[in-house]
């Protein structure tokens, strides 16, 4: 347990720093906002465009990756709404925001992290597919349902205009799709550039995890438990688990098996605490009473259950047993 530990403890730590550095005043909350801007909108997409533009565009393409990931997450929508509705007796809005805790992970401040000191070899592509489906797929499909919600019929057909149009300015997306370029045309930057670009990438795991420390201060916890444990448990269990099934179902389909370094990627970055945005993003469908407990509990709990999970695929055997069975 002690070699997970050593994966999982340098994580904590540095979200613990950011944590004590902007509890006790050495950076403000807001400095922890410019932070996460420099990340979002530097460094991670350097880290992207790296990823891709390095590697060959069959490496990157992996359909059987997207498929698992897409289906799985489409799951613990579609089971997580409905739980929602039928036994918590939740409105339409409120529903869709509990799920968007349940199904979108934070990839690039916590999951890139991990993954590079577990699975360093393909870190970079499983972060880029990761972003490819939550960033096209599952985020713009919740917001629309979430603008649908709030009763009005055609708020969310007037929102996708301006979705859109984020989408293809969104520094994230910007980063993947100039690595696909490169890698397409097996293209090569000039030394001096391509140190510059690997300058801000290598920047972006210690600040990201720093920042999710920051953001963390000062969340409300009192009363919150029976409200925000099934966000918790959607985000660290059922979908890692509904990824897990959909991984299980690939060669029923007919489609290729996934590399076992894939595999366990994606099954990694499904167990990933929420995204460090969702309260800012539940806040404005009338989430914000919930949404940061339940960003300050799965993250502090995901420490626990990533440790287990690493351990799970690191040395039960029965994991192997049956991977070396269905595929």
């Amino acid at each position: 347990m002690l070699d997970i530990l050593a994966i999982t403890g340098p994580i904590y730590i540095t979200i613990g720093v950011g944590f004590l550095a902007t509890r006790f005043g050495l950076f403000s909350k807001a400095d922890m906002r410019v932070f996460g801007k420099f990340v979002i909108n530097l460094a991670l997409p350097a880290l992207l465009f790296n990823a891709l533009a390095q590697r060959q565009i069959g490496e990157i393409l992996n359909g059987s990756y997207l498929l698992a990931y897409l289906a799985g997450t489409l799951a613990v929508v579609g089971l997580g709404y409905c739980w929602c509705r039928r036994f918590a007796g939740l409105n339409p809005t409120t529903s869709i925001v509990y799920v968007m805790g349940m199904t979108c992970p934070n990839s690039g401040f916590v999951g890139y992290p991990i993954l590079l000191l577990t699975l360093a070899p393909v870190a970079g592509v499983a972060l880029a597919l990761n972003m490819i489906v939550e960033n096209i797929v599952i985020l713009p499909l919740l917001l629309a349902l979430a603008e649908r919600g709030r009763g009005d019929a055609g708020s969310w057909q007037r929102q996708i205009g301006p979705a859109l149009k984020r989408l293809v300015t969104n520094p994230l997306i910007i980063g993947v799709l100039a690595g696909f370029t490169v890698s397409v045309l097996d293209g090569k930057l000039p030394d001096p550039v391509a140190r510059s670009v690997t300058l801000f990438a290598t920047a972006s795991s210690a600040l990201s995890l720093f920042v999710i420390g920051g953001t963390l201060v000062g969340l409300p916890m009192r009363g919150m438990g029976p409200r925000v444990a099934p966000i918790v448990a959607g985000k660290l269990l059922f979908h890692p688990l509904a990824v897990l099934l959909a991984l299980f179902a690939l060669p029923l389909l007919g489609l290729p098996a996934l590399d076992p370094s894939l595999r366990m990627a994606v099954v990694l970055l499904a167990a990933m605490p929420m995204m460090s945005i969702y309260p800012i993003l539940a806040q404005t469908y009338g989430g914000e009473d919930f949404s940061a407990p339940a960003l300050l509990v799965t993250t502090t709990a995901s420490f626990f259950t990533l440790s287990g999970l690493l351990w799970a695929l690191k040395h039960v055997s029965v994991w192997g047993e049956w991977f070396s069975l269905l595929f």
